[in-house]
């Protein structure tokens, strides 16, 4: 019997069938929509911290509290926050001939408040170098200048999710915003930047670093960038920082790692993170092939008499055996198409929420990985039609 005609057969045997065949295939529809969506937000997010990193340039140079380690295993860090401001200075001041630029932030939350609104909100505090090297621009208003920034001036840029919940329909310029119950007046609100793991990055007020230290009343730095004078003399810049910080710190006090180090223990987590996850949906797809191997063996004993006749016309158990394992493949192939569609839809809801993106290759393993489920749950059935000895299938009632 040739291929198309037993193809044909396959196709008329699910085709009757219809609702039992879509039940069937929901385990694998179910399976492969979870995979290709939780893959999709794990490769956005990793796409999304290398753009943000590639921002700030190759010649960056991190200043982490504590003893910090990244690991697939999740980030830990050790000892009390001890850099302060007092040894950013000195950093600066030590004019190496490796360090152009050194940049100290204060991010915490705080509540921001309009008249009768108010919100929490991400609060970060640093020069207004901070706008050029992380790639923030205004699309109302205007960013703080240096004079503001030392002369300590109470001005905030804020962004669109504030500027939209504190301030309704009006234009934010020139107005009062209170943070943490102290009076700021907005002078710009930053272009949209999205979310990210379902974090509002809109959701923030950026103010001068001096205005945040008298705002907080804090010496402590929560992190910081240093800009090196060019990418090739990255590790001199590093072992400068660290003979200025061992001179009052220990090496258990703080952690220095460069872009490179940084980005690649984050990219690290987060493709564990995106690992584990679609694993765990991919539980979905062995249980769907289950129901795959249950319906065929059902399918069997019901087409006895079928198997009976077609034998006894001269159909080989190689034909039965074909026809059966095709229709488990077709079942799969179809619930792993269908899955792939909704999986696909779904990820380009979440991007106006979360970063997302599907690669080709998540493509590949939903089809794929939907196809050999088939096959392997499709084996045992069709082996079991094809042993049927049809004089016995004839006589089956």
């Amino acid at each position: 019997m040739q291929i198309t005609e037993i193809f044909k057969l396959a196709i008329e045997a699910i085709r009757v069938n219809k609702l039992r065949s879509v039940l069937t295939s929901l385990g694998i529809i179910i399976g492969v929509a979870a995979i290709i969506l939780l893959v999709s937000i794990g490769s956005g997010l990793q796409n999304y911290v290398t753009s943000e990193f590639k921002k700030l340039g190759a010649n960056s140079i991190f200043i982490l509290p504590g003893k910090v380690e990244i690991s697939a295993a999740g980030t830990s860090a050790q000892s009390v926050n001890k850099l302060t401001f007092a040894l950013m200075n000195k950093l600066e001041q030590a004019k190496s001939p490796n360090i152009e630029k050194v940049l100290p932030f204060i991010e915490i939350f705080v509540t921001a408040s309009n008249k009768n609104s108010s919100k929490v909100t991400r609060l970060v505090a640093s020069y207004s170098d901070y706008f050029a090297i992380s790639g923030i621009k205004t699309s109302e208003g205007r960013i703080y200048t240096d004079s503001e920034e030392k002369s300590s001036k109470k001005v905030a840029v804020i962004g669109k999710t504030i500027a939209k919940d504190l301030y309704k329909n009006q234009s934010p310029i020139g107005k009062q915003i209170s943070l943490s119950k102290k009076p700021f007046t907005v002078i710009g609100v930053f272009e949209p930047q999205g979310s990210v793991a379902g974090v509002d990055v809109d959701n923030a007020v950026i103010i001068p670093l001096s205005a945040g230290r008298n705002l907080t009343g804090t010496d402590l730095v929560n992190q910081v960038l240093v800009r090196t004078t060019s990418t090739e003399n990255i590790q001199e810049a590093k072992k400068d920082i660290e003979k200025i910080l061992l001179r009052t710190l220990s090496e258990d006090d703080f952690t220095i790692m460069t872009q490179e180090q940084l980005l690649s223990s984050i990219l690290q987590i987060l493709g564990v993170l995106t690992l584990a996850l679609g694993g765990i949906a991919a539980i979905s797809l062995v249980v769907g092939g289950v129901g795959i191997s249950n319906i065929m063996l059902v399918s069997v004993t019901e087409r006895t008499r079928e198997i009976g006749l077609r034998k006894a016309v001269g159909a080989r158990p190689s034909d039965i055996l074909i026809q059966f394992l095709l229709e488990a493949v077709i079942l799969s192939l179809v619930g792993g198409a269908i899955g792939l569609l909704i999986g696909a839809t779904g990820s380009f809801l979440i991007s106006a929420y979360i970063k997302s993106s599907v690669p080709l290759w998540a493509i590949f393993l939903g089809v794929g990985f939907s196809s050999l489920v088939g096959i392997i749950f499709g084996v045992a059935p069709a082996i079991r039609a094809s042993r049927l000895d049809p004089i016995v299938a004839l006589r089956y009632e």
